[in-house]
């Protein structure tokens, strides 16, 4: 199995479609009357939620003409997110079958399949005529790419002159050992923990143009404080919520993430960059 392989294995679920759908059902609310809103909590895999996409899409200034790369797309709910909210069209890529899968009906059930497609593949080798896009995103996925470069290598080909890239991933920030599993890894031999300084490294050697970084650590362990109370105050997790994603295994996690957040060791990081003209 090579790492694409296994990172696939990380992700999958088995029943993740009808998982949702019970989750949906147990809030009352039917799949084809679905909202983007509803299926939030299930589908923005990555810190802070919706909250942080809307923080971190807007700086991306996407309009209703853009056609946008959502890189990494998982169960495209950020794709969604975009589509609804700007009006752009959007393609997601992701590594996994089961997401990619589950992700197409999902913008079936909330009427945006006209202006979303999601595909399979791999983002070191997009299979994407180059410039094709204006602008193009990814949230918590370079954890799991050893070559950032080649990462951004093709990232840069894909986007047209002028064309913006948003990153928001979990960075490493020291060297303390770190404390597995977490969200997009079971063990160190599928993920890729890097320095923001890698990244700038990896994406101005690939002619991108950074224009803005920002540490988003405070708001990560506020949303998590935050999590936590309306867990403890519901006496448990609510229908819909990534737990669907990790099932078991959120109980160990989630804390790890947020116990290596606490020491210090990782941090969620924006970084928007430009491809210039």
């Amino acid at each position: 199995m090579n790492n694409s392989e296994k990172i696939s294995a990380h992700y999958h679920h088995g029943t993740l479609l009808s998982a949702i759908q019970v989750g949906l059902e147990k809030l009352g609310i039917r799949p084809e009357n679905a909202s983007v809103e509803d299926l939030g909590p299930v589908d923005e895999f990555h810190i802070g939620g919706r909250i942080a996409s809307a923080h971190f899409l807007d700086q991306l200034e996407i309009t209703s003409t853009q056609s946008i790369l959502d890189i990494g797309c998982g169960l495209g709910g950020s794709a969604r997110f975009v589509a609804k909210t700007y009006g752009a069209n959007v393609t997601g890529i992701d590594l996994t079958p089961e997401y990619v899968e589950t992700g197409t009906v999902l913008c079936d059930w909330v009427g945006l399949s006209d202006r979303i497609a999601l595909h399979c593949g791999n983002a070191q080798a997009l299979p994407f005529e180059n410039a094709s896009f204006d602008g193009a995103f990814m949230m918590h996925v370079g954890m799991n790419i050893e070559d950032k470069a080649a990462l951004f290598s093709e990232v840069s080909r894909v986007l047209k002159p002028g064309g913006k890239l948003g990153i928001y991933d979990i960075m490493k920030t020291n060297d303390d050992d770190f404390i597995y599993p977490v969200p997009w890894a079971t063990t160190s031999a599928t993920s890729w923990l890097a320095e923001p300084k890698e990244y700038r490294s990896a994406l101005e050697a690939n002619g991108l143009q950074i224009v803005k970084e920002e540490d988003r650590r405070d708001f990560a362990m506020a949303f998590f404080e935050k999590m936590k109370a309306a867990s403890d105050a519901a006496d448990g997790p609510p229908p819909l919520g990534l737990h669907v994603l990790m099932q078991q295994s959120t109980a160990q996690k989630i804390p790890n993430m947020v116990a290596n957040l606490q020491a210090g060791r990782i941090s969620p990081v924006e970084i928007i960059v430009t491809k210039p003209r």
